[in-house]
Formats: C-alpha cells, sequence, structure tokens
C-alpha cells in the first residue's frame, strides 16, 4: 500500500504525462503527423484516468478494464459528464485506427475537435483530483 505522500506524487505524475499529451498532439498535428496526434490524444485522457486509478487504489494492465472502471464508478455516478465515455471511447478507437490501421485518410478532418475534446477531459479530471487531494 501507498502512502498517501507516495500517491499524491504519482498522481501528479499521470497528471503530468497527460497534459504532456496535450502539447504532444498540438506539435504533431502541426506537422502534419496525424496518426501520432490522434495515439497523443487518447494518451492524455488514459493518463487521466490513471491518475485517477492511483488515488482510488485502482490498477489494471488492460485499457478497457481501466476505462469500464472509470465509467461505472466516475461517469455513472454523475461525479463526471455522461458524454465523457463516449469521448474516450472514440479516441481509444480513433487510436487503434492510427497505430494498427492502414487508412489514414481523414485523421485530419476531426483532429481539432477530439483536441478540444481530449483537453476538456483532462483538465475536468485534474480539477477534481486537486480538490480531493486538497481535502485529504
Amino acid at each position: 500500500m501507498m502512502s498517501p505522500a507516495d500517491k499524491n506524487e504519482l498522481t501528479l505524475l499521470r497528471l503530468f504525462q497527460a497534459e504532456r499529451c496535450i502539447s504532444d498532439a498540438e506539435f504533431n498535428m502541426a506537422d502534419g503527423r496525424f496518426a501520432v496526434a490522434i495515439n497523443r490524444v487518447y494518451y492524455g485522457m488514459f493518463y487521466a484516468i490513471l491518475a485517477l486509478g492511483v488515488l482510488c487504489d485502482y490498477k489494471s494492465s488492460k485499457h478497457q478494464q481501466i476505462i469500464g472502471w472509470f465509467n461505472k464508478n466516475f461517469v455513472h455516478t454523475g461525479i463526471f459528464p455522461v458524454h465523457f465515455t463516449r469521448l474516450v471511447k472514440d479516441a481509444f478507437d480513433a487510436r487503434m485506427d492510427a497505430d494498427y490501421g492502414v487508412d489514414f485518410e481523414g485523421f485530419e478532418v476531426d483532429l481539432k475537435t477530439r483536441l478540444t475534446d481530449m483537453k476538456l477531459f483532462i483538465y475536468t479530471i485534474k480539477d477534481y483530483l486537486e480538490t480531493r487531494m486538497r481535502a485529504e
């Protein structure tokens, strides 16, 4: 079991990773590396969810399990908006297409929207976590 100080430190590290993905996605998008930008959009959201997991003592090596845990404990309970389920699912699906697919057409089209959604997702979770860490 981690000490509260270690949990807070790891939570902040995961949030840093999430925020770093924002600038990585923006950089890659500007450079025309749309598949890499899509990858960073998903991983930014994923790291934000991992930050929640750290604070709640939840771990899994499976992306779908972590996303399911997030939906069950944070979306279905009303802590985060219902559309966050769709945002992370769509980002996951787009990342799978970008990483493993062969058709790179259309990645640029919705990337700006995905980037905006990613920022909302990360900063909403960050605000929640910072509030919770201050209260403890």
